[in-house]
């Protein structure tokens, strides 16, 4: 069954690990990863509150990144394309033998945040197993399973999913709204309280595994 994993792997053993160490309050979020070669991997990639100046400094200096090419520059934030040629084994593992996608990737401080799409868990084992062998971190924080049921697909429970459709369906986020709480939570049979739990948790998990890169807060299910 396809799986995503949520893991950390420090900065140290990945890459920009010299210019992230530079510039602590810099915000590291790829926008993918693809393989470039048989030792370096083609990141294309946003960085955020850190001079654009200074940090192309620290990218002439930093060990790990060649080839780095400015895309765009907005107000906070630039745009790059570049190379990572070293400490990339773990990558170059998810890309290959793991044939996984790396969904999510974002660096600040001492590590990185990865969210990873694996055919099935067979091929995570893999990573864990390549990552014993080598010597190298990836400290898993959460798996799921993508079921079939599109609930489990986004990250909901059916509980969730139940109430985030038939609010959506019976237009309670239109504006003005077409029907209130207390009618949806008759209707699932729920307090009023209970809902209104559901809901914000379930949007709360929506919008991190679709839309959320970087450190998630803890959250509970419901």
């Amino acid at each position: 069954m396809a799986t995503i994993v949520r893991g950390t792997v420090p900065a140290e053993e990945f890459a920009l690990a010299r210019t992230l160490g530079a510039y602590p309050d810099a915000e590291v979020e790829c926008e993918r990863i693809i393989r470039s070669g048989e030792s370096s991997v083609m990141p294309l990639l946003w960085m955020r509150h850190v001079d654009r100046e200074a940090v192309e400094r620290s990218f002439e200096a930093d060990p790990t990144v060649d080839d780095v090419t400015c895309l765009s520059e907005f107000e906070d934030e630039t745009l790059y394309r570049m190379n990572w040629v070293d400490h990339v084994d773990l990558l170059l593992q998810l890309l290959t033998n793991a044939e996984a996608t790396v969904l999510d990737a974002y660096g600040q401080g001492n590590r990185w945040q990865l969210r990873v799409f694996y055919p099935d868990r067979d091929h995570f084992s893999r990573t864990h197993e390549f990552a014993e062998a080598h010597g190298l971190t990836f400290d898993v924080e959460s798996i799921r399973e993508l079921e079939g049921e599109p609930a489990g697909r986004f990250g909901l429970s059916e509980d969730q999913y139940e109430a985030l459709v038939l609010a959506t369906r019976r237009g309670f986020f239109e504006i003005p709204r077409e029907t209130t709480m207390e009618e949806l939570a008759s209707e699932l049979d729920i307090s009023h309280q209970a809902l209104s739990e559901r809901l914000r948790r379930a949007t709360g998990s929506l919008v991190e595994d679709t839309l959320l890169v970087g450190p998630v807060s803890e959250a509970g299910s419901g």
